[in-house]
């Protein structure tokens, strides 16, 4: 078994787990590599049906290229697809720096889904190697009232041993990509023949790392058009995959204030 294989195994392993252990759950759905990758893995742990509906939180702000990929794919994997709406900005905490007060819309608008369609579990494709707050989160991680996050008061999980039965009425956010990197997505996609959306491929020397509203995210200066490419690329850069998100820039504990309060 190679490397590819074992992390393909492992989150396989935990979706079924979790598809298993909690009453109800539901996957959030943003249209980038790493949730692509994540449906794909679902689509591979209950031979090629995702049992359960997929999430897209909608901010109305995404690139034309996401809403296309989004209306093929859901169609073409024969996803059950729940859509959701963002409160508008002038609803959010105004002592958010501004980038940060946009990003907040998706937080709040997922906690007015789930008061709206209640999910025990909502399944989320974050990886530890992408940000510093999220390298402290654990595979199942329950939330408290209205889903915020407590760094100092989650379960230990040694061994790949997952605490799975927690009091009734806990939510819980499942990470089966956390063990993953941005390289492990990128050779996992070139292995599996993903489909990626065009933003993430260099045009005029520039492209997308991550995806995330328009008027937020930038791109970063880079001459791959081939995912052979952004793979070599990634083998030898220094540049931070978030480095094209711009709240990520504003304050240094603008993330945790985030993360604490439920955003992904």
């Amino acid at each position: 078994m190679d490397h590819l294989d074992d992390i393909e195994s492992k989150s396989i392993y935990i979706l079924r787990e979790a598809f298993n252990r909690l009453e109800r759950i539901g996957m959030l759905w943003s249209l980038g590599k790493d949730s692509n990758v994540m449906v794909w893995l679902a689509k591979k742990a209950f031979f090629g049906n995702v049992p359960f509906p997929v999430i897209h939180v909608d901010t109305g702000n995404k690139f034309p290229e996401m809403y296309d990929f989004r209306d093929r794919y859901s169609k073409e994997w024969e996803l059950d697809l729940l859509l959701g709406d963002c409160p508008p900005l002038e609803e959010m905490d105004p002592t958010l720096p501004p980038a940060a007060r946009a990003a907040a819309r998706k937080t709040a608008g997922l906690k007015n889904f789930l008061n709206a369609n209640p999910f025990p579990g909502i399944i989320t494709g974050i990886r530890r190697d992408e940000e510093g707050t999220r390298a402290k989160e654990r595979v199942f991680s329950p939330r408290g009232v209205d889903a915020k996050w407590n760094v100092k008061d989650q379960p230990p999980e040694f061994w790949d041993q997952y605490k799975t039965d927690f009091p009734e009425g806990t939510h819980v956010r499942i990470h089966p990509l956390l063990h993953w990197t941005e390289l492990d997505i990128w050779r996992y996609m070139q292995r599996e023949k993903i489909p990626a959306i065009d933003l993430y491929f260099s045009k005029n020397g520039k492209r997308y790392r991550s995806l995330g509203d328009q008027n937020i995210t930038n791109p970063v200066d880079s001459d791959a058009s081939t995912i052979e490419k952004i793979i070599a690329e990634l083998e030898t850069t220094k540049v931070a995959e978030r480095s094209g998100r711009a709240m990520d820039h504003e304050a240094e504990d603008i993330f945790e204030r985030l993360r604490s309060d439920g955003y992904m």
